[in-house]
């Protein structure tokens, strides 16, 4: 992505950040069947949790839908347009179901055990199950098409855009959840000296309260296996 020797897009930096979304939305359905016999301290903690990765998946898409498809639509429309709708689609039913894990998290710290509680954790594992899909099609149909045609200077524009809509209050957790997979590399240079310890130190206290270790499993630890999310590649 920080390569300027190419005119055009390096699109690496999204492979890390696809990862990330898929080992913390892979945990989270684990997250709310084990806390219905936790006190609601902890259901709070999780709710955070669950809340702040909702929040950042929407706002990554919403500056792709308004940066990167809107330049593949206008620039390359047959290569795009097979998959468009097959994108739009994934985006469409990743927010109906963000708008309905919204409104399960509203009432789930509060109650005893109920049927919501396995509602929600449905709800996420269908959320899963689409970002797994959706990020497998850009990787393999999108990304390539948009290194051939969004310039460098538009694609860092997009991602610095996108980063602009972060509350600053997660931000340091926000690059540490990036980092643990993606290293330093997908910080951009001018914010390596200050994050290299800063973000780690803040992600693995976050995992610890989360999930109860400051090394949750990675995006090859996880995955989607019918009928379930969360289990072990190898399991």
């Amino acid at each position: 992505m920080f390569d300027t020797e190419s005119p055009y897009a390096d699109t690496s930096s999204m492979y890390s950040v696809h990862a990330m979304f898929r080992r913390e939305f892979a945990l989270l359905p684990a997250l709310v069947r084990s806390g219905r016999d936790q006190d609601r301290a902890r259901r709070e903690t999780v709710v955070a949790h669950i809340r702040m990765v909702n929040l950042v998946l929407h706002h990554h898409h919403a500056g792709e839908d308004r940066v990167m498809y809107q330049l593949l639509a206008d620039r390359a429309p047959r290569e795009i347009d097979p998959v468009l709708r097959l994108v739009e689609g994934h985006h469409r039913g990743m927010d109906e179901l963000l708008t309905t894990i919204d409104l399960l998290l509203s009432a789930w710290p509060r109650g005893t055990v109920t049927e919501d509680d396995e509602a929600l954790a449905v709800a996420l594992e269908r959320l899963a199950v689409v970002l797994y899909l959706h990020t497998d099609l850009e990787e393999q149909l999108v990304l390539p098409i948009a290194e051939a045609h969004i310039l460098a200077s538009e694609w860092e524009q997009m991602v610095a855009d996108e980063a602009a809509t972060i509350p600053p209050e997660i931000g340091p957790v926000l690059a540490g959840m990036l980092m643990y997979e993606g290293g330093i590399e997908v910080v951009p240079p001018e914010m390596r000296s200050v994050l290299a310890e800063l973000a780690p130190k803040a992600y693995a206290a976050h995992c610890e309260a989360v999930h109860g270790t400051p090394t949750p499993p990675r995006s090859t630890e996880v995955g989607i296996g019918a009928p379930y999310v969360g289990v072990t590649a190898g399991a």
